[in-house]
C-alpha cells in the first residue's frame, strides 16, 4: 500500500546547533543583559562550544536560553544566582537536565511561555536582518536534501521547532517546499499525539508507519502508548544524542538505531515512488543501480552516471570499496552538473 514517515527535524534532517545556540545568546543578552553586558568574546565562544555538547538535552528550543545562562553560571561566580551552577559540568547537565531545569526555572522566576516568546522573536529578527547569515548558521544532513525533494510517499515533519522555520530551512536548504498542513511544528502538541493524528486519517489506513527520531526519551514516550505500536521507530545516531542512549535504544527491541548512510541509502530510499525498482529493472535491466539510491537512478542522464559509477567501482574496486553512499551522491550530483 505504501510508506508514510515522519520525520523529526532538527537532529535527523538539519543540524541547527549552531544557529540554535547563537539565537539563544542573543535572546539570553535581551533577557539578562545585566548578566551578559560583561561578557567577553572568549567566554561567548566557549558557551557556543559547550553548547554542541550538551544540545542532546533540548527538547524545546527555548531550552538552550536556560543553558547558555547556566553555563555562564557555571563559569562566572560573580553571576551564578542558581544554587545548582557552583561546580557544574556538562556531564552533570547531560546526565540531570530533567532535574535541574525545574530548579533553575524557579531560582530565576522565569515563564517558559516567555521565553519561548523570545527565542522566536529574536529569531525573527535575525531571519529578517540577515537572511543568509541565518540559513548559513544550519545546515541538512548529507542525502537528505534530495530524499526530501523527491520523495512520492507521504512525509510529514513532526518537530518542536517553530514551524515557520522548519518551512524557511526546507525551502532554502533542501528546495522543497512541504505543504503547511504536512509540517507538524511547537505548539500543534506533543508529538505522541500528533502520531495518533496521522494514523487515524482515513487517506493513511494501509500504509506502514515510520517515526525516525534523535532524542531517545521521545521514542520511548511513543512506546508507552499502546495505540502507537504499528509505528516503526528509528532513533538517527547522527542526532543530537550520546553513545549511552545509542547503546540504551540498541537494548530496545522496538527501536533500530540508524547510521546516516543507511538512512539515506536504505531508509529515505523509501520515500520514492513504490515503482522505482520496477523503473531500474524494466526499462534498464540494471538491478545493481539499486546500490545508489534515488533519484539520480530515476533520471535518464542519471542512470548513465550511476551505470559510469558502478563501472568504476568494478575498475577500481580498491579505491571505491569505503566510499559510502553520501560519497556516491555526490560524485553523481558533479557528473549530472558538470
Amino acid at each position: 500500500m505504501g510508506d508514510l514517515y515522519a520525520l523529526d527535524f532538527d537532529g535527523i534532517i538539519c543540524d541547527s546547533c549552531g544557529e540554535s545556540s547563537l539565537s539563544a545568546l542573543k535572546a539570553a543578552k535581551v533577557r539578562w543583559p545585566g548578566l551578559f553586558d560583561g561578557v567577553d568574546s572568549a567566554t561567548e565562544d566557549w558557551i557556543i562550544d559547550q553548547m554542541h555538547t550538551v544540545r542532546p538535552v533540548v527538547e524545546t528550543g527555548y531550552e538552550n536560553l536556560l543553558l547558555v545562562r547556566l553555563l555562564l553560571e557555571s563559569r562566572t561566580p560573580s553571576v551564578r544566582k542558581s544554587s545548582v551552577a557552583e561546580g557544574l559540568t556538562v556531564e552533570g547537565i547531560l546526565e540531570n537536565w530533567s532535574k535541574l531545569k525545574p530548579i533553575i526555572v524557579e531560582e530565576w522566576g522565569e515563564n517558559r511561555d516567555a521565553l519561548i516568546d523570545l527565542f522566536g522573536k529574536v529569531r525573527d529578527e535575525w531571519l529578517e536582518k540577515d537572511f543568509a547569515t541565518w540559513i548559513g548558521a544550519n545546515r541538512l544532513y548529507p542525502g537528505v536534501s534530495d530524499a526530501l525533494k523527491f520523495a512520492s510517499s507521504r512525509v510529514y515533519i513532526v518537530t518542536t521547532k517553530q514551524s515557520r522555520f522548519a518551512d524557511a530551512l526546507l525551502r532554502e536548504l533542501a528546495g522543497v517546499t512541504i505543504p503547511p498542513e504536512r509540517i507538524f511544528g511547537l505548539g500543534t502538541g506533543p508529538k505522541v499525539e500528533v502520531l495518533k493524528q496521522l494514523q487515524k486519517k482515513p487517506e493513511h489506513q494501509g500504509l506502514t508507519l515510520h517515526f525516525v527520531e534523535d532524542r531517545l526519551a521521545t521514542l520511548k514516550n511513543v512506546i508507552k502508548e499502546p495505540e502507537l505500536d504499528q509505528w516503526n521507530l528509528y532513533l538517527g545516531n547522527w542526532g543530537y544524542n550520546t553513545q549511552k542512549e545509542r547503546e540504551e535504544a540498541a537494548a530496545i527491541p522496538r527501536i533500530h538505531v540508524l547510521e546516516l548512510s543507511d538512512f539515506s541509502k536504505k531508509q529515505i530510499s523509501h520515500l520514492y515512488a513504490l515503482d522505482f525498482d520496477g523503473v531500474i529493472c524494466d526499462s534498464c535491466g540494471e538491478t545493481d543501480i539499486s546500490a545508489l539510491s534515488p533519484p539520480f537512478g530515476c533520471q535518464e542522464n542519471g542512470r548513465k552516471q550511476v551505470k559510469i559509477v558502478e563501472t568504476a567501482k568494478l575498475r577500481w574496486p580498491s579505491l571505491f570499496d569505503d566510499v559510502d553512499s553520501t560519497k556516491e551522491y555526490w560524485i553523481v550530483d558533479q557528473m549530472i552538473t558538470n
